[in-house]
């Protein structure tokens, strides 16, 4: 669970609003997939996976949810994002589950590598077991 962490987004302040960018040398890895997910309903869970290998960055661009992380050592942690320039990197090998979105809520992800099935970890009790 050391490996997960709270990234500080610089921000450039200006009266007309704020700015944020993220560039190569914030995240510990080159990014080549971006998403986000919105709209979620209200008591909708997302998530529930780990990955082998990829590395991921969550931001709550808008709104806010909660972040629940399990290691396979039974460790545990619940981190809520709610503030657009600080993002959560999660490591390869964390289960991650997303749920509490508030309305409005924007959840960007910056993943170290494109969509591969072969990555994914859906099963919990197989997650425990490697």
């Amino acid at each position: 669970m050391d490996r997960i962490k709270i990234i500080d987004i610089p921000k450039i302040h200006d009266n007309r609003g704020n700015l944020s960018v993220l560039e190569k040398d914030i995240l510990p890895f080159s990014f080549k997939r971006i998403y986000y997910l919105y709209d979620v309903p209200s008591g909708a869970y997302r998530g529930g996976h780990a990955h082998k290998l990829q590395q991921e960055f969550l931001i709550a661009l808008s709104g806010s949810f909660n972040v629940i992380l399990k290691d396979e050592n039974g460790g545990k942690r619940k981190i809520t994002l709610n503030i657009p320039n600080k993002g959560l990197l999660i490591p390869n090998m964390i289960w991650r589950e997303l749920e509490g979105f508030s309305s409005g809520s924007v959840c960007l992800v910056v993943a170290s590598g494109v969509y591969d099935e072969e990555d994914y970890i859906r099963n919990f009790k197989k997650f425990i077991s490697l």
